[in-house]
């Protein structure tokens, strides 16, 4: 089981760990180029927008993998096909639609962000890589459901590679500042997008049947596919909402330097959660499986053991933040910056969030991926939504005490609120063994992990 879950998980872990990097570099790109402090921020604005259009949009990713494993597992070709076909349709229609309204979406989340000039030229330059962005989420998904995590490491390493090179090349070499990073988007994620289709082609053009329209776009199966979207739309609108909300929290807090170091405290916690989700990614796609072949037995053993290994990888992060956190926030800003010393110092006052936030998101990782897999995503939605009460209750609750605290106090309850709700409100797991037949399921609900 170890071997499985590792098989998936490793190349998910490779090629989201140049996630965090790309956004590195971006950042220390930023930080290199005129203000610091500055174009960090207007930066960071940029990146939460898109953040909300990707995150909103990944219910595709999520609903695909969940049902395209469960079909994997039961052997039926036809209907991964049919997966795959449903899957590039809606999130095709889905990125011409985000391009049609990139006006209203844009203006308005410039204004909520408090977003400059810059942030408005990041953003409209950015906004053309969007179709092909979502595109990709639904073959991803539908490659994760098919227990194939090579395929989306490829695209991911290709996307990120090209991403931080023609960053470099634009933003430095050509003097473009964040508007060409914003334009190194676009040629990374068509190229990513171009490399999936030649690989589902090489690998799978043997394998796939053959395309009934009727059968593959028929509105019974369409229901169920945008009914299981609809609950994940939801959950991921409230972490869009939460990140996002975070972002926003600090830029009016009208301190730039207080926004900067935020928005690198997020992104070591970033480095941990990329991390993470690779088990979560092998949780989502083995449970999945095991459902869709009734083994029940293999399902029981393989959620214990994702929750093994995300618990280690968070222990391992404690430590990498406690002994290197000035050396990590050293790779995005220029030591001899004016601004350098006030943002080491105010970073020193916080990075104990950061430390603990991984024990506190490490459970709720691999819930995430378990709900996936066993397409039980009203409980994700409903989970999702007390966890976001929750964190405005303490934000808000606190902001006036604690100030900058609370907004780190809020982010990190949230992420620990929406495992245990989920854990619960699954009948402590005993709802997912049961769709896989398990004879144990009595005694899931009388033990603990």
């Amino acid at each position: 089981m170890n071997r499985e879950i590792l098989r998936i998980a490793v190349p998910n872990i490779v090629s989201n760990i140049t996630v965090p990097l790309m956004g590195i570099v971006s950042t220390a790109i930023a930080g290199h180029w005129g203000d610091s402090a500055h174009t960090i921020g207007a930066l960071a604005i940029g990146v939460s927008i898109f953040n909300f259009i990707y995150w909103n949009c990944s219910f595709i990713r999520m609903g695909t993998s969940g049902l395209t494993a469960q079909a994997y597992g039961a052997g039926d070709w036809a209907e991964c096909t049919n997966m795959l076909v449903r899957a590039v349709v809606v999130s095709a229609v889905l990125g011409v639609a985000v391009l049609l309204l990139q006006y209203p979406i844009g203006e308005l989340s410039l204004i909520v962000m408090n977003g400059d000039e810059m942030a408005r030229e990041y953003f409209y330059a950015r906004i053309w890589a969007v179709p092909a962005g979502i595109v990709l989420f639904g073959f991803n998904g539908w490659f994760t459901g098919m227990q194939n995590a090579i395929i989306p490491m490829c695209t991911s390493i290709t996307v990120n590679a090209v991403h931080m090179a023609c960053s470099l090349w634009f933003a430095i070499g050509l003097d473009m500042g964040i508007v060409g990073i914003a334009y190194a988007s676009i040629v990374a994620q068509y190229s990513g997008l171009t490399l999936a289709v030649i690989l589902l082609l090489w690998r799978y053009r043997r394998k796939l049947t053959r395309v009934d329209w009727r059968v593959a776009l028929n509105m019974e199966p369409m229901r169920r596919f945008f009914r299981i979207n609809s609950d994940i739309i939801v959950r991921t609108f409230c972490i869009v909402i939460v990140y996002t909300f975070f972002t926003a929290a600090s830029a009016r807090m009208e301190n730039a330097v207080l926004l900067a170091v935020n928005t690198m405290l997020m992104e070591l916690f970033t480095m941990f959660s990329y991390m993470n989700d690779g088990f979560a990614y092998a949780a989502e796609a083995l449970t999945g499986r095991f459902i869709g072949a009734r083994d029940g037995q293999s399902l029981r053993l393989c959620v214990r053991r994702c929750f093994i290994w995300t618990s280690v990888i968070a222990l391992l992060f404690v430590a990498i933040y406690i002994g290197w956190w000035r050396e990590l926030l050293g790779l995005f800003i220029e030591p001899d910056s004016p601004d350098a010393p006030a943002i080491f110092e105010l970073a020193r006052h916080y990075i104990g969030w950061v430390i603990v936030i991984p024990l506190a998101a490490a459970i709720p990782f691999t819930m995430d991926g378990v709900m996936v897999g066993a397409t039980q995503t009203r409980v994700m939605r409903n989970s999702m939504l007390l966890a976001t009460v929750g964190h405005f209750v303490l934000f808000y609750g606190l902001s006036w005490l604690i100030g900058n605290n609370a907004l780190w106090l809020a982010f990190t309850s949230y992420m620990f609120l929406r495992g245990i709700f989920q854990y619960f409100m699954s009948g402590r797991l005993s709802r997912v063994y049961e769709m896989a037949g398990s004879d144990d399921v009595s005694a899931s609900r009388n033990t603990s992990l």
